[in-house]
């Protein structure tokens, strides 16, 4: 008996059929306009992991890794516009501190969109952005490098490091304000329709009531380290899209080490020890980009002289591959990224990962 999808999966698959992929090649020279923000916003799809109780969906892990698919493999730009917004959700529903009252039951019901501003604290020591007391708040100084969504969101959460050795995280309104000022959108190989900016923080000023977390950064860098190790479903997503530019014959051999490949990243992304089996992670997840490349490459040749065209979904989809090879990137994936591709036999040893620890 065919598995009946969970009403959010059904409701990503009808957007992605009827607005996103359609639109997709249009929005990557174009840009994500307001309009895709405001379905997104419709769909519920934002609440998908926020709690029932604030007006979210408090779905599995497993339900969001399947929407993130289906989205990324649509059109990626929308995707990473509104991705951001979970880690925010998230973070607030484990929070005590007041700002969970506030923003928590918007963000859920999807009438606010967050972006996120703190990819540079995995610079730690050389952080770009610190944080200082000042009267009854906090005062921000220094340089997002990345911020996506500029336009688009409601509100950002912005982090930034203490003297102490401490990350805070707090919320503003995603405009320019006083202390907060942003760059032109970036012109980039893959993904510039998700306007990504740069933000100059020069003496912006946060009231205390915006912070969501205050924490060591170690505590905080031990949790992102062991996200980041897990394979991301968008890189699953967008070489399923590949694949279905493919005649079957071809595509079948591909699509089956695919979903081997998402068998294993989800089963170590549902293990309950994030912390454990990392070099198992790794190796999956090398595994995941391989399968990307050789899926995308496959569809510009199977494309011929149209894969070079703009308007072709080929290479569209080959160029967001590059990007998911270093969005969410950490020293250690990187440096263990380059040893499988550096290593005689390559990627293949992923799939018998018997010595992981």
């Amino acid at each position: 008996m065919a598995r009946i999808p969970h009403p959010l999966v059904a409701r990503a698959r009808r957007l992605a059929a009827e607005l996103l992929l359609p639109e997709a090649e249009h929005v990557d020279q174009e840009g994500v306009p307001p309009g895709h923000v405001e379905a997104v916003k419709r769909s519920g799809l934002l609440g998908v992991a926020a709690p029932v109780d604030h007006g979210g969906s408090g779905a599995p892990p497993a339900v969001l890794r399947e929407i993130t698919e289906i989205l990324a493999g649509a059109c990626c730009s929308t995707w990473f516009v509104q991705t951001q917004h979970h880690t925010p959700v998230q973070m607030l529903a484990a929070s005590g501190l007041p700002v969970r009252e506030r923003l928590l039951g918007p963000l859920s019901r999807g009438e606010l969109l967050s972006g996120v501003a703190y990819a540079h604290l995995r610079s730690h020591g050389r952080c770009p952005v610190r944080v200082r007391r000042r009267g009854d708040g906090w005062r921000f100084d220094g340089t997002v490098p990345w911020y996506t969504g500029w336009g688009l969101n409601d509100v950002l959460l912005l982090a930034g490091a203490t003297d102490a050795g401490e990350v805070l995280f707090a919320f503003a309104e995603a405009c320019e304000q006083p202390g907060l000022r942003a760059s032109a959108p970036m012109r980039l190989a893959a993904l510039t329709a998700a306007r990504t900016v740069s933000l100059e923080l020069d003496g912006l000023w946060l009231p205390a009531e915006s912070v969501v977390l205050r924490t060591p950064y170690e505590t905080w860098a031990a949790g992102d380290r062991a996200r980041t190790r897990n394979t991301g479903p968008a890189v699953l997503g967008v070489a399923e899209g590949a694949l279905s530019l493919l005649a079957e014959e071809t595509a079948a051999p591909l699509r089956a080490r695919l979903a081997g490949v998402r068998r294993l990243a989800y089963d170590l992304a549902d293990h309950p020890v994030p912390h454990e089996r990392t070099g198992e992670r790794l190796a999956v997840r090398a595994e995941a980009y391989d399968v990307l490349r050789v899926a995308t490459t496959a569809a510009v040749v199977a494309g011929g002289g149209r894969a070079m065209a703009l308007s072709s979904r080929a290479q569209r989809l080959a160029r967001e591959g590059l990007f998911l090879l270093v969005q969410g990137q950490t020293a250690e994936t990187r440096e263990a990224h380059l040893r499988t591709l550096t290593a005689s036999g390559g990627v293949t040893a992923a799939r018998d990962p018997g010595g992981a620890d």
